[in-house]
């Protein structure tokens, strides 16, 4: 395949999808901030006017689940009710019971420290050389489109604009070389004072433009801003929100396989979560090292069982060893006990809400972004 196309969307923090990921992060957060030792797997449903939170929680903290809600919703910013939703007249429901018995005993010891895996499951992690956050250009532009509409929303300057936004965006590639974008497309709740023109111009000037680089547009891209007309009634009116519903803008927006976990609402000894950080973070330092242009890190875990039951390397032709050795480097390198990855990647701290909106990957406030075995790597590997 010489010349392809590669698609990729996101969403805004005010889509109902993300909404109920960052009220189950939150609540996440609440407790890990008072009990490291907590189980939490929270799921959140939001539909007009009603939030519901269920799952099961195993902690020693106190938390109040309602205000953490109404907080959150808030900071999204639904903050009355002719934007659909509004933080403080919703009616908040909580069925959240306690972890099983028979998973607790079969992953900690007597102590409550982590003896195994908190499931089944298998995780990939991705990394390229194509940007410099080492991530694909589609999702890492949908996303910093989303992330501009936020901001212009909040700061005042497009203030008009509501929570619920969606983009997309379309590349064109030669031998996986980026030549161009093909297509932008950008939907955006919006005020129902506002002209369809007045919005397509806005978003235009304000969001598209300052994000989008000149260099890959050209006289045949594509800009579609609102396609299906009024976007008035938008999050839960519009749509209903479930946790874990936008695994794949999560992550690479597509260009890399996925396990099929979702990440909000779990905390980090569930290997959905922290087993896919650390195949990032793994990936993400080969390719930086070098070692290979593109690179994908499968890992499978049992409950119960500490130690990965598969890792697999792929650098689809671009490794400068080989795929084998690099799994060798990896086994000796990284101590990949669920246990271990808490305490590598520091994940016993309340950073998970930030995670929940515009991509858990590519951004380097978080601890699975540092190329810190770069050294390391290249010294096992033989190439200076």
């Amino acid at each position: 395949m010489s010349e392809y196309l590669f698609t990729s969307e996101s969403v805004s923090e005010g889509h109902p999808d993300k909404m109920a990921d960052q009220i189950s992060d939150a609540i996440l957060d609440a407790i890990i901030k008072q009990d490291i030792k907590a189980r939490v797997a929270c799921e959140t449903y939001i539909k007009t006017g009603i939030v519901l939170v269920g799952g099961e929680v195993t902690t020693t903290a106190s938390i109040d689940i309602e205000n953490i809600i109404r907080k959150t919703i808030k900071e999204i910013g639904y903050i009355d009710s002719s934007m659909g939703f509004d933080f403080n007249s919703c009616a908040i429901l909580n069925n959240i019971g306690k972890q099983s018995e028979d998973i607790y005993k079969g992953i900690f010891n007597k102590n409550g420290l982590i003896n195994g895996a908190g499931d089944q499951g298998l995780v990939f992690g991705y990394a390229t050389n194509e940007t410099e956050n080492f991530m694909p250009a589609p999702i890492t532009y949908a996303h910093l489109l989303v992330q501009k509409q936020s901001e212009v929303r909040k700061n005042g300057i497009l203030p008009w604009l509501r929570p619920d936004a969606k983009s997309q965006i379309t590349f064109k590639y030669k031998e996986n070389k980026i030549l161009g974008i093909e297509t932008v497309v950008l939907s955006t709740q919006y005020a129902e004072n506002i002209s369809y023109k007045q919005l397509q111009e806005a978003v235009m000037e304000e969001i598209i433009k300052p994000i989008l680089p000149s260099v890959w547009l050209h006289k045949n891209t594509k800009f579609f801003i609102n396609p299906a007309g009024r976007f008035i009634i938008g999050g839960p009116m519009g749509d209903c929100g479930l946790t874990g519903r936008k695994i794949i803008v999560d992550t690479y927006g597509g260009m890399a396989r996925h396990g099929g976990g979702s990440f909000s609402g779990k905390d980090p000894t569930k290997v959905d979560r922290s087993g896919a950080y650390v195949a990032r973070y793994i990936a993400k330092n080969i390719v930086a090292s070098s070692l290979a242009s593109r690179c994908e890190i499968q890992i499978a875990y049992v409950i119960g069982i500490s130690k990965p039951i598969s890792l697999m390397v792929e650098t689809f032709g671009t490794g400068k060893i080989s795929n084998e050795k690099l799994t060798l480097l990896i086994q000796k390198l990284f101590d990949l006990r669920p246990s271990n990855i808490i305490k590598m990647l520091n994940l016993l701290n309340p950073i998970y809400k930030k995670t929940s909106s515009y991509g858990h990957f590519g951004r380097n406030i978080f601890t699975w972004e540092k190329i810190d075995k770069i050294n390391e790597l290249l010294e096992m590997s033989g190439i200076q």
